[in-house]
């Protein structure tokens, strides 16, 4: 592609460049907007600078690939409604034997969590519950915070729906979810397993030591406490717990508005409660009459006041006796209410859990990918039957706006032809077809990863290292794109701002009440570097 004019060329990289600066460093002092507002200022200057046209900007815009994010996103929120993460969360702690052992079921959980429910969204949901399993064993907690989330990178390349630029690179490659899953998911797993391995030799020692009793006495924290969480994964933030019994009466009160034959039994409890009032009421009046005429009558009409005190004291016997019966009643009742609605909860996880199966089944068999998440998604708010916007609420809709904005800025990026002009200089030496040239073209992605984050380096290359393999064979292309996937992921491990991943576990593990722990940039590059060489070095060659 040739070079745009030198107008455009300045202009354009001026926009990117501020794109650029604020999608890496959304808080920088000058203009701290954040990441959302500075892709939607870089698209509106590439428009205002006329390096590219509305129309072109619109197109630009890929409405599969923000399809697909949204119904998986809309999924997440209601397999968190249905306790999935927080099952997740109790098989972390589940018989556990040990530092180590607990290391490498955090790596593997990680991992296959986030090919299904992204890394972003597994690391939200499980870094708390990670601090209070430390925590609870009395261990050092970084060990098990790198697990999370490096594990949490290499675990989602695997998958289509495991990050945004795998997604990216599905909808543009057009490649399966079937053959993309069974080209990476080798080097996924040989990739978790050398990550745990690496974390297991350099934290070794530390693993093994035993805190004093008083730190002991001081950090233990109640294994009940893991499960009394409920997060918000699209939203990347933990709502406030709610304790068992008001998640009990709020579930109670959820179910009793949904189903008419809880209403109907609603109703008749309200009758009998009314009931049993009026009788107390009349008990109560009938024994002031005894008592009043006990105290004013005299001995000459004692036998007689005898007699009606007997007589009052039938009916009086009799209504104590209905109201009891009445009470019994209403308990059974009570009690076939709260086990209908527990049986109605456990129908609906199980439903969830069942259109989410479906959903990736769907994807497995190649239907479109954009069209089955936001089928499901859509199932799932029918199946709840009642208004979603709750639901909804939860997800993140400034990440699609995002990406509608980095969308457009990396389009009038390339149109500058500073992109193609850079790969022409490279190419030659990023051939997949030698061993040589796949080292420099990881190294480019790895490079470009870290600088320019892994979304806008997937866009930028993309296309032009699928068609630079096309050439040398058609058998080439599926491998280029799986290579992109693969490098561009694993490399969000270097350093702690190499993916969105790490920067959510080090603010839920510094924000987290009562186990707030800083993971430094200097704990995570010291692991990061070493880990994201040898897994990108071996996955390469596992790659099909």
């Amino acid at each position: 592609m040739a070079m745009a004019s030198t107008v455009k060329v300045v202009l354009g990289s001026i926009a990117f460049a501020i794109f650029w600066v604020l999608a890496v460093f959304p808080a920088v002092p000058f203009l701290p907007i954040g990441r959302t507002a500075g892709s939607l200022l870089g698209a509106m200057l590439m428009v205002i600078f006329q390096v590219i046209t509305p129309e072109v900007a619109y197109d630009a815009i890929d409405l599969p690939i923000l399809g697909l994010l949204f119904g998986t996103m809309v999924v997440s929120v209601y397999l968190e409604r249905a306790d999935m993460f927080k099952y997740l969360g109790k098989l972390l702690a589940w018989k556990s034997m040990g530092a180590k052992d607990l290391l490498c079921r955090i790596c593997l959980i990680s991992a296959i969590s986030s090919a299904f429910f992204t890394n972003d969204t597994t690391c939200v949901v499980l870094t708390e519950f990670v601090l209070k399993i430390a925590r609870q064993h009395n261990l050092p907690p970084h060990p098990f915070l790198l697990a999370l989330a490096s594990s949490a990178n290499i675990g989602s390349s695997a998958t289509p729906i495991g990050n945004p630029q795998n997604l990216v690179i599905a909808v543009d490659s057009k490649i399966s979810f079937g053959n993309f899953l069974i080209g990476v998911l080798p080097a996924m797993l040989v990739g978790v397993s050398l990550n745990a391995l690496i974390l297991l030799c350099m934290y070794w020692k530390l693993l093994s030591i035993q805190k004093d009793e008083e730190d002991a006495a001081m950090e233990v924290v109640p294994e009940e406490e893991f499960v009394s969480h409920r997060f918000s994964p699209a939203t990347m933030s933990h709502l406030t717990s709610l304790n068992s019994q008001e998640w009990n009466s709020t579930f109670e009160s959820m179910n009793v508005q949904t189903s008419p034959n809880i209403i109907g039994n609603t109703g008749h409890i309200e009758a009998l409660r009314n009931r049993i009032s009026s009788t107390e009421n009349e008990i109560h009046e009938a024994s002031s009459g005894e008592f009043e005429s006990a105290r004013d009558s005299n001995a000459s009409k004692q036998v007689t006041d005898d007699g009606l005190s007997q007589r009052k004291e039938k009916p009086t016997f009799a209504m104590r006796f209905s109201s009891m019966k009445a009470l019994d009643l209403m308990q059974a009742l009570e009690g076939k209410e709260e086990v209908t609605a527990r049986w109605k909860g456990m129908l609906w996880k199980t439903c969830v859990y069942l259109i989410t199966i479906g959903m990736l089944i769907a994807l497995l068999m190649g239907l479109n990918m954009s069209w089955s998440a936001i089928t499901a998604a859509l199932a799932l708010v029918v199946l709840d039957f009642k208004d979603a916007r709750p639901s909804l609420e939860k997800v993140s809709y400034s990440l699609l706006i995002f990406f509608c904005g980095m969308f457009i800025t990396v389009d009038g990026f390339n149109k500058t032809g500073i992109p193609s002009a850079l790969w022409e200089f490279v190419e030659p030496h990023a051939q997949i077809d030698h061993i040589g040239g796949l080292a420099v073209l990881a190294l480019v992605i790895l490079v470009l990863s870290n600088l320019a984050s892994n979304v806008p380096t997937v866009l930028l290359l993309g296309a032009r290292v699928a068609a630079s393999a096309a050439a040398i064979s058609p058998a080439y292309e599926k491998k280029a794109w799986l290579i992109l996937a693969w490098v561009s992921t694993v490399a969000g491990n270097l350093s702690l701002l190499g993916s969105a991943a790490n920067l959510i576990v080090c603010e839920q593990a510094r924000r987290s009440p009562h186990l707030g722990y800083n993971l430094s940039f200097w704990n995570h590059i010291k692991f990061g570097v070493p880990s994201t060489l040898i897994v990108t070095a071996v996955g390469l060659m596992l790659i099909k």
